[in-house]
């Protein structure tokens, strides 16, 4: 696995500059709402500049090999035009990651933003710059970040930490700018909320069962279905635990918003499907509709 490769080559890393690369990421961008009657077709150059400097940019001191890039995607839908250089835009993030053993990739995390807002003008080069608050970079920065925890801990136990750590340092940094949508007195689902409650020990069954659920479950499923079924239900059961406890938690809901669909699929004709059924319909009512077929 690539974590410890990383271990492994840390004396070439030191050698030579860094080549991760860790990201291969679509951009798409919806301006329908604003394509009234000011010409902004230059925004289309923004969705090749935001694929540009994702895709290319150095985000880890980790070696990534191309097969094990982070397949992503950033959905842009320009909501308004507030100046002609000024937009407020829905963006929905979203990442998956291979099962090993087979051909499939599972989604390991989408989040959708509300509320950004954001300069960009013709011709302006999208630049990182990580000690300086831009609405523009900050935002996407912070993203890449969560997204490279996420996926981290899916190989190892709070492996994501550190990018966790990253994330909330630029969530202090749009804070301490007062920047749009940074504010840590917004809504249980903002940006703040989220790194706080995966940076949080009380949340740390949560990122185990990430571990759990993609290592021990879907990375073993073809060689041993039932067990695996076992390891992922005892990993639900774990999260519903956690749920009696925090049952507004902007983290969990997330994890059921990626995984209902899956695991409706990994249940369904199985011997497990019953109490796969009552566990989840209680856990996650929200997707209730998703686990029907577990009894039908």
């Amino acid at each position: 696995m690539r974590r410890q490769l990383a271990i492994l080559l840390l004396a070439f890393v030191v050698a030579q500059p860094a080549r991760a690369q860790e990201f291969n990421c679509s951009v798409s961008l919806n301006m329908q709402a604003i394509s009234g009657g000011s010409d902004f077709s230059f925004l289309n150059q923004l969705s090749v500049e935001l694929r540009e400097y994702i895709n290319h940019g150095i985000w880890t001191t980790d070696r990534f090999e191309q097969d094990e890039r982070i397949e992503c995607s950033l959905d842009l839908t320009m909501l308004e035009a507030i100046t002609l250089t000024r937009f407020r835009a829905n963006a929905v993030i979203t990442s998956k990651r291979p099962i090993y053993g087979s051909s499939q990739t599972t989604r390991v995390v989408t989040v959708a933003d509300e509320d950004w807002v954001f300069e960009y003008s013709q011709g302006t080069p999208v630049v990182s710059n990580p000690d300086r608050f831009d609405e523009l970079t900050t935002f996407i920065d912070f993203y890449l970040y969560l997204l490279l925890g996420y996926d981290y801990d899916t190989f190892e136990e709070l492996g994501g930490t550190p990018h966790f750590e990253q994330a909330r340092r630029l969530a202090d940094l749009g804070k301490n700018q007062n920047g749009v949508g940074w504010s840590d007195l917004a809504a249980d689902r903002s940006r703040i909320s989220i790194v706080k409650e995966l940076l949080d020990p009380r949340f740390s069954a949560l990122r185990v069962a990430y571990y759990r659920y993609h290592y021990d479950g879907l990375d073993h499923f073809i060689r041993d279905p039932d067990t695996s079924r076992d390891e992922v239900l005892a990993t639900i059961e774990g999260i519903k635990n956690l749920a009696d406890v925090n049952a507004r938690s902007y983290a969990i809901d997330l994890f059921f918003s990626a995984k209902s669909e899956e695991l409706s699929a990994l249940f369904e004709g199985s011997l497990q499907s019953g109490p796969a059924y009552d566990l989840l319909s209680e856990v996650d009512p929200a997707h209730l509709n998703n686990y029907s077929p577990l009894v039908n």
